[in-house]
């Protein structure tokens, strides 16, 4: 796993956290809501392809 990765997460998690409180203080909870799942995909997405990984090097460890 790269430094990188952990970057781009710290950073999407502030934009989602900023963005989320100015939508909550201007009386818009849906939209900070639907602002913090979009994050959560957007990271979740970005993890995938690490994920994947990882079960490939598992399985090759074990030999499957």
């Amino acid at each position: 796993m790269d430094v990188d990765l952990i970057f781009k997460i710290a950073g999407v998690g502030i934009i989602v956290a900023v963005l989320s409180q100015l939508m909550k203080r201007s009386e818009r909870d849906e939209q900070a809501l639907m602002i913090t799942i979009a994050g959560l995909v957007v990271v979740m997405l970005m993890l995938v392809s690490e994920i994947a990984e990882l079960f490939d090097t598992v399985k090759s460890a074990f030999g499957f």
